[in-house]
């Protein structure tokens, strides 16, 4: 509406500015006709030589017949009309009423127009727009109505905790009396903590749709300028528009970017940011409940916000907003899948079994990549193996097919993925193993994956000891194969997650004997060269490296092991991964039993046995790719 107000004003401008200068060119072109003297004015009238004669009160405009115009003033008194039409000579009169206004209006005309133009942007500059010059002040809230696209408690799925912690403000947006009259205040602020794409702000919006009230939402970087004194502005302004169209619910996306602790870090804090803080503080204690204002904030990051926000009066209740659970995914899946056409085979329940750890932002983008996977190929509708496709793509990374890999290289990934996946169905406390592949994804060569029984809440000892053992696997595989002078890159990435699992056993979790029962994560900080943090003495230092490095080894010396006494498996998957690239599930165990794949072979069985199932789609008959000439590699 703004954007259409502005270029409205613009285009009027340009007219008038046209305008003028058109006034302005027919006033030059009156002014540089010739002027001629009254006396040879009446010499060429009575010579013949005048066509035509047009008499402004005492000013009169001659155009002759050799198309020349000339312009002269008449005596006081002098009556020429006669003598004109003697001549002959076309006489026209302009009414001097006329003129006179028409001169007015030429005078007057662009004064009027810059003195419009000086109100206009006075206003503008004194606050009579939100957008204006000096309107920075001014709030940023926007206000969303049911024309934006109403959300309810149905299209909001897999937190049912933090709905039915909401319901209360909702019944008391709808019947405040049922909680006043017995001298109960509702709330005046609910912050919603939970990871990145968990529904919060989804959450927030379903309550002011279920009350059907007026929803403003802001960022709190919104707040924020460089001025100081404006945030505060906006928060002040932010709080009167509320009261007017009160009762209302007030969203603060982000509240992180203005709340967080004063007072904190090196050199201070800043002063824009903790004035607005100050600001918000203040205005949240100064309007009672039943004013029906109510305020609810997100953030990911509770930890850096500000005591005196989180204290009861301004943030009351604190909801969390995790990741779902197998049966939230489930029913967060169902609520996405409303618009998509799913074939017969497609099973949601399956599907979330198969996602652990998934916030509810990536399961609408698992749903959307099927949709997609399954309109890329022309299917009227998307099947188990879109689905299937999708989640590999979000979790792995999407195909590289086109890279060029040597049969060395191929071969060497085989072995090094082949060995990830015999130490991880060798071991009971790992995860499953429900697919391997040499096929290149993201920036990985190969990769072997895994999916939990069920959701995992804690990690044991046992549990993290092999699983590094299973992550050092890769590495183990490529020394015995080639032999340690020919090991790769390629466990740098599994280098990687075994020292950040170690380290955290050692660091956070008291998990060494030696290190002891002590939380060093704040000493790690300050380890890894940052000033934060305190300080621990050299021993330590050396005490935790040793502790992670004894992890690493164990669980090397644990892969080589089981390796070396199941060569004859590892060299069969490693064939097969190179014979069909991709393996899922009971395919695995067949390949590694010697049998061949064939028909009814549909991969749908993690390779240790038991647990969930993975939603792999493998076609009816496997055979065995053929073939193609190997490329020459590209320059480096």
């Amino acid at each position: 509406m703004n954007n259409a107000r502005n270029i409205a004003f613009w285009v009027v401008l340009l007219l008038l500015i046209l305008a003028l200068f058109n006034l302005f060119s027919g006033g030059q072109t009156t002014l540089s006709s010739r002027n001629l003297s009254y006396s040879d004015f009446i010499a060429q009238v009575e010579a013949g030589k005048i066509g035509q004669v047009t008499l402004d009160g005492e000013r009169v405009t001659v155009r002759a017949k050799d198309g020349t115009t000339y312009s002269t003033v008449k005596p006081d008194g002098e009556n020429v009309t006669d003598r004109l039409i003697a001549k002959g000579v076309d006489v026209q009169v302009t009414p001097q009423q006329q003129s006179g206004f028409m001169s007015l209006i030429s005078l007057w005309l662009p004064f009027l127009v810059l003195i419009g133009i000086w109100i206009f942007f006075m206003n503008r500059m004194q606050g009579g727009g939100r957008g204006g010059a000096m309107g920075f002040g001014k709030s940023k809230a926007k206000l969303l109505t049911e024309k934006n696209g109403r959300v309810t408690f149905d299209d909001v799925a897999g937190i049912d905790e933090a709905k039915e912690e909401l319901e209360e403000i909702v019944e008391f947006l709808r019947n405040p009396q049922k909680f006043s009259r017995l001298g109960g205040k509702i709330p005046k602020g609910a912050l919603l903590v939970g990871p990145p794409g968990t529904g919060k702000t989804l959450l927030a919006r379903a309550i002011a749709g279920e009350a059907g009230v007026p929803f403003f939402t802001i960022s709190g970087s919104d707040f924020v300028e460089m001025f100081v004194g404006v945030g505060a502005s906006r928060v002040r302004d932010m709080f009167e528009q509320a009261k007017k169209n009160a009762p209302c619910i007030v969203f603060i996306d982000e509240i992180d970017a203005v709340g967080r602790a004063r007072g904190v870090g090196i050199g201070g804090g800043n002063d824009e940011r903790e004035q607005t803080l100050n600001q918000l503080l203040v205005e949240m204690d100064g309007f009672e409940a039943n004013e029906g204002v109510i305020i609810i904030a997100a953030t990911n990051r509770k930890d850096v916000l500000d005591p005196a926000l989180l204290r009861p009066g301004r943030f009351d209740r604190q909801i969390h907003v995790p990741n779902p659970d197998i049966k939230g995914r489930e029913k967060i899946l169902s609520v996405h899948a409303r618009k998509v056409p799913l074939g017969p085979d497609v099973d949601l329940r399956t599907i979330a079994r198969g996602t652990p750890g998934f916030s509810g932002a990536d399961l609408m983008n698992l749903v959307n990549e099927a949709a997609l996977m399954a309109a890329r190929v022309g299917r009227r509708f998307v099947t188990m193996d879109d689905f299937e496709n999708a989640k590999d793509k979000v979790m792995m990374g999407a195909e590289r097919r086109s890279m060029v890999l040597t049969p060395e290289q191929k071969e060497m990934t085989a072995y090094h993925e082949a060995g990830h996946a015999i130490v991880g169905m060798s071991l009971p406390k790992c995860d499953p193993v429900y697919k391997a592949t040499i096929i290149p994804r993201g920036g990985a060569l190969g990769m072997v994956m895994s999916l939990p029984e069920i959701d995992r809440l804690n990690w044991h000892k046992d549990q993290c000891e092999q699983r590094i053992a299973m992550t050092m696997a890769g590495k183990a595989a490529e020394i015995l194969k080639y032999g340690a002078e020919a090991v790769s890159n390629g466990p740098s990435g599994d280098i990687q997650q075994a020292s950040a699992l170690s380290r955290a056993m050692v660091l956070r979790w008291g998990m060494s004997d030696v290190v002891g029962n002590i939380d060093y994560a704040e000493a790690a900080e300050g380890y890894q060269g940052n000033t934060g943090g305190f300080s621990v003495s050299a021993e330590t230092k050396r005490a935790i490296e040793q502790e992670v490095k004894r992890l690493i080894d164990e669980g090397y010396q644990t892969a080589r092991k089981i390796l070396l006494e199941r060569q004859e498996d590892w060299e069969r998957l490693a064939k097969g991964l190179l014979e069909y690239e991709t393996l899922t599930g009971d395919e695995i165990r067949k390949v590694i039993a010697g049998e061949k794949l064939g028909e009814g072979d549909s991969g749908d069985t993690p390779a240790s046995g038991g647990g969930a199932p993975s939603v792999a789609a493998i076609p009816k008959t496997r055979r065995p790719r053929k073939p193609k000439p190997d490329p020459e590699p590209a320059p480096m």
